[in-house]
């Protein structure tokens, strides 16, 4: 591991949840932070949020643009892109699908549903704008486990960086209790910080959900798992669930599946909603 890229790790263990904005002034100090991000993401070791670089239509899509308009099961914004992105030879940025009275959160929806029925290719890359960068559970578990410097090194840690990867270790050790004292422990969840002391109304979970998508620069496609580490508890897994479901049939708020698996951890991934058929519900759309 490069010096630079071990100070970006360290720096990292030193934000809530290890997890920060990739602008954050911590990273300033620190010169080709976009492309130590994405050499760490690519060995596993950290994450970041993306967005859609550029689309291909493929020929599920291209099929459609050959049936009748009044027969493609797509509605009029959709088949609006869609046709967009046929006109193309190759690969399409989603600026340059301009369609009028399209909003780009709309039109970035409409692609990744594309996306998932097989009709188009999608290429995302890091965010250009609000990207968050944070630490998975593999590159938590090299930091603790399995990393040695290199002997002749000598990479000028600063205290404040050695305080952060000391305290990190200090979390990992399991807690020293009274053998003869029985202590309750109460049952872990996806968050330690409960945001709400009572349990919330549908519409103030609906505006929990677009307060996270506007912090996280998720772009109205929110993971569940943010809205369970503010919520469970006072909620229960069931009662999100039931609540999530409201909304959906309340067509206040529609709940996609994940495709990319391998970008997100286990928790992470446990935290949506499976289903009998197909794959788990893992992101949150506003309507």
């Amino acid at each position: 591991m490069e010096t630079k890229e071990l100070k970006f790790l360290l720096k990292l263990l030193g934000c809530p949840n290890y997890r920060s904005p990739l602008s954050a002034k911590l990273f300033n100090s620190i010169k080709g932070k976009n492309k130590i991000v994405r050499d760490l993401e690519a060995r596993g070791w950290v994450d970041f949020s993306r967005e859609i670089a550029s689309v291909t239509i493929l020929p599920p899509g291209r099929a459609l643009l050959n049936v009748e308009p009044d027969q493609v099961p797509l509605s009029p914004s959709e088949l609006r892109v869609l046709n967009s992105i046929g006109k193309a030879s190759g690969k399409v940025k989603p600026s340059k699908i301009d369609i009028k009275s399209l909003k780009s959160a709309e039109r970035d929806a409409i692609l990744q549903r594309f996306d998932e029925r097989g009709f188009i290719e999608v290429e995302k890359q890091l965010k250009r704008q609000k990207a968050e960068v944070w630490m998975t559970q593999r590159g938590l578990d090299q930091l603790r486990e399995d990393y040695i410097p290199k002997k002749g090194t000598n990479p000028v840690i600063s205290l404040e960086l050695l305080g952060n990867y000391l305290e990190f270790l200090r979390k990992s050790l399991p807690s020293q209790v009274n053998p003869s004292v029985t202590v309750t422990q109460p049952q872990p969840s996806l968050s330690s910080e409960p945001v709400l002391a009572q349990k919330p109304t549908d519409t103030e979970i609906l505006q929990l959900i677009q307060q996270l998508d506007k912090e996280l620069g998720t772009d109205n496609y929110l993971p569940i798992f943010h809205l369970r580490q503010k919520l469970q508890p006072p909620l229960s897994r069931d009662d999100l669930d039931q609540a999530l479901y409201r909304l959906q049939r309340e067509n206040k708020i529609e709940l996609s599946s994940l495709v990319e698996a391998m970008h997100y951890t286990s928790e992470q991934l446990q935290a949506g909603i499976p289903q009998e058929i197909g794959g788990s519900l893992f992101f949150i759309i506003v309507n």
